[in-house]
């Protein structure tokens, strides 16, 4: 029999079939290819995703390491640690074109980047001056065919003290949403808010409202939006939708509090909304459609009257693997990719100290409903 002290670490085999994995998807063509679910590869970031079958992935969800903030240890293919902030850019999107093949087409991203400050020119800003990172990563996506949705304000009530005496603290931090199609999932329902007010019904003709629907003031510009959506609901004295309010784009949330070895990790709360609105519960085995909310819960949005499986969300920059935790409470599959093998250790930990907690909560509510 084996002796208990040469059996495996956990660690190691993950870290031994990340590394057959990495090695047989070198060697196979695109057709052999099999994406593997809820497990970290070990590896940089592009290569990694190299080696990926393409439209594989729902949403990506990541926070990269950020431009000359922190030093992790993780060798001279490190993101974050280039001469330049134009160098840093290329990397990043480097990366990006690899998460072009591999998301399917009604795929998305969201994006967490924070900018610095250059302490000299060599940086790529006059010292003192802010680096301007997230536009410029912003502006290289877009010229490559990215579609920018949304650029979130992710506001700080605990942000860390400053000493600085001619500016401002830094408070926040963006969190960009971007699509490569027009039409991608995005479930609003899931992620929709409580109303805070009440309306009183107004004149169902639509003839009380200032602008009646289709027709817009002579002082709008033709890239305005239009509140059309809201005419009927204003009509029934309805504040907005029956399921709640559109979220907004300024998100309000406490960093994360994480004793481990890993200096940069964001709050749960902070990709829940995501994956949840991107990421769908459901999607057909046959043909890859994302299953619809409706009254009737999730339903098929096709015909392959086919099995289903769960949708999957990637992070080619793992870390300390927030993203994975939340996956699994949502249900959803997911795949990340980390350089540095101790992080490799240290989110494999993580997550399996959270699937036990979740476990123990399952056990007691199944245990409660059959003593009630």
């Amino acid at each position: 029999m084996r002796s208990s002290s040469l059996m495996p670490t956990p660690e190691q085999v993950l870290r031994e079939r990340s590394w057959r994995y990495c090695r047989s998807a070198s060697q196979a063509s695109e057709s052999d290819l099999v994406l593997p679910r809820r497990t970290i590869l070990q590896g940089d970031a592009a290569t990694v995703l190299s080696r990926l079958p393409s439209g594989s992935i729902d949403v990506l969800v990541t926070s990269p390491p950020y431009y000359m903030l922190r030093r992790y240890g993780a060798g001279r293919s490190e993101i974050g640690t280039e001469e330049s902030v134009s160098q840093y850019v290329a990397n990043l999107v480097k990366v990006f074109e690899g998460a072009v093949r591999v998301l399917k087409e009604g795929g998305s991203v969201w994006l967490n980047l924070s900018d610095g400050y250059s302490r000299h020119p060599r940086y790529g800003a006059p010292p003192k001056s802010m680096l301007l990172m997230p536009e410029r990563v912003l502006l290289a996506l877009a010229k490559r065919g990215w579609v920018v949705r949304n650029k979130v304000t992710w506001t700080k009530p605990n942000p860390l003290p400053s000493s600085v005496r001619d500016r401002l603290t830094c408070t926040w931090e963006a969190f960009y949403f971007l699509t490569r199609s027009r039409r991608y999932h995005f479930d609003l329902d899931a992620i929709r808010v409580p109303h805070v007010s009440q309306r009183r019904p107004s004149d169902p003709t639509g003839r009380s409202l200032k602008y009646a629907a289709g027709k817009r003031p002579r002082w709008q510009g033709p890239l305005a939006g239009s509140n059309d959506g809201l005419l009927k609901a204003r009509a029934e004295g309805r504040s907005g939708h029956p399921l709640g309010k559109n979220p907004g784009d300024t998100w309000r949330m406490a960093t994360a509090g994480y004793r481990g070895a890993h200096f940069a990790t964001f709050p749960p709360a902070l990709v829940e909304r995501p994956i949840k609105a991107c990421c769908p519960e459901r999607v057909c085995e046959s043909c890859g459609a994302p299953w619809r909310r409706s009254t009737r819960g999730l339903t098929p949005n096709c015909r392959c009257r086919a099995g289903w499986h769960r949708g999957i969300v990637l992070d080619p920059f793992m870390g300390s693997g927030t993203t994975a935790i939340v996956a699994e409470r949502l249900g959803r599959d997911w795949l990340g990719i980390e350089l540095k093998p101790e992080y490799v250790e240290l989110a494999t930990e993580r997550i399996r100290v959270e699937r036990a907690k979740q476990e123990e909560v399952n056990k007691n509510d199944n245990e409660g409903r059959k003593t009630a």
